[in-house]
């Protein structure tokens, strides 16, 4: 792999080192895929003060008054929330170091997915950190049902996704790089992300690190992609269990109505944006340390190259893998039956630079960081033919992704004396 750096500025701390993984500290912009790995540092936010789904004119014009870095185009880098009426936080970073390596685009699965993690801890949150949960166990399994009510008085509210939150407090301070560098190494098929987030009132810096499966949109020349997730099942350490799992997740109906539901959003908007457009007819199965997803990785040509990569993502966000369909209807149910703010969580994260090349995955398997702990966030799609005991399992096994790094994240962690 070769190593390009470009500096506008002094040349940033640890910018000596091998990656861009060993030179992120906190406040940094991190992001990599199977492809690349990208390091931002420094810059003002882009479009501040307007919607992010209005942000366009504005990451344009920053683009072309940004510099090319050491040949390469300027790129803007960070994360947009999921209410895309709220401001994104992205930035064209002063400092920018980049590696490209030769694997072939994953789609945020593959590498590393068939392997489970067997040191990973057997419950939801981790031993080493005081938990509190928002909802409940019980208030989220009631959520389900009043969703699934809601749907049956409502036949054309197809799906709806319901999340919630775990609040892990350790007894030191946490370190978003420590936590971002064992997903890393745990996860080497995911899109591992840090991107700096608005803190708290008060509170200190604030990072959203995770480790997300998902690809929502890519643009390189005119290839175009996305690899939407629906349908999940968790792992078992056992083999043939493992395995009985990933068949009964294939054979599932309700798991297979789930997922058309989001290929046929996805593909219904990249088709206005596309010259050509391949949409796979059945779902293939991959996995993750800790879960087995269908997926269908889609694939197509953009009609104009003016479309960057900022603008798939865009038009796709929100996709019914993270919000549900209708859209208009499932955002207001989520606005009230969910009892928390969901931030930059199911928004997305990634980059797109002046060429209108990027890459942006859906911001899942992730949490909020800060020295005094994080937040950490699960959902799953309901649909008809969903069982709300089921529901909370899935997200329990979701949250494992985040738990089992914090854990192993806290207990490396130095000593306060």
């Amino acid at each position: 792999m070769t190593l390009s750096t470009a500096m506008h500025t002094a040349a940033p701390a640890g910018s000596g080192a091998a990656t861009p993984l060993d030179a992120y500290t906190p406040g940094d912009f991190y992001f990599s895929s199977g492809r690349r790995a990208v390091l931002g540092r420094g810059g003002a936010v882009v479009a501040s003060d307007v919607p992010a789904v209005a942000c366009t004119e504005a990451v344009r014009a920053a683009l072309r008054a940004a510099p090319r870095n050491g040949g390469r185009p300027a790129r803007v880098v960070g994360a947009v929330p999921f209410d895309t009426e709220r401001p994104a936080r992205l930035m064209v970073p002063e400092q920018l170091q980049v590696t490209d390596g030769s694997g072939g685009d994953i789609g945020g699965v593959g590498a590393g997915g068939d392997r489970v993690d067997r040191g990973a801890s057997a419950g939801v949150a981790p031993a080493s950190c005081a938990v509190t949960a928002c909802p409940s166990p019980e208030d989220h399994m009631a959520a389900v049902d009043e969703a699934l009510s809601v749907m049956h008085r409502a036949p054309e509210l197809h799906k709806l996704v319901l999340a919630r939150t775990l609040h892990l407090r350790p007894e030191g301070a946490l370190e978003p790089g420590r936590v971002l560098r064992v997903l890393a190494r745990r996860h080497p098929g995911a899109y591992t992300f840090a991107a700096d987030i608005p803190a708290a009132p008060g509170a200190g810096p604030r990072a959203m690190v995770g480790a997300s499966p998902e690809l929502l949109a890519s643009r390189h020349g005119d290839a175009v992609r996305s690899c939407p997730l629906a349908g999940s099942a968790a792992r078992s350490d056992d083999p043939a269990e493992d395995r009985r799992r990933a068949e009964a997740l294939q054979a599932s109906a309700k798991d297979q109505v789930e997922h058309a539901i989001v290929v046929d959003a996805i593909a219904e908007a990249l088709r206005p944006l596309c010259g050509s457009l391949d949409v796979p007819v059945r779902p293939r199965l991959v996995a993750t340390p800790t879960m087995w997803h269908l997926a269908t990785p889609i694939v197509g040509t953009v009609a104009d190259r003016a479309v960057t990569a900022l603008d798939l993502a865009l038009a796709l966000h929100p996709t019914p893998a993270i919000c549900g369909a209708p859209t208009a209807a499932a955002r207001a149910e989520i606005g009230r039956i969910e009892t928390f703010d969901r931030g930059f969580y199911s928004g997305f994260v990634g980059w797109c630079d002046a060429d209108g090349d990027g890459e942006w995955a859906i911001s899942i398997r992730c949490a909020e960081v800060d020295a005094g702990g994080a937040r950490l966030f699960a959902g799953g799609g309901i649909v008809a033919g969903s069982d709300p005991a089921a529901e909370l399992a899935e997200t329990s096994a979701k949250f494992r992704t985040m738990t089992d790094a914090i854990d192993e994240a806290v207990a490396a962690a130095p000593v306060r004396g």
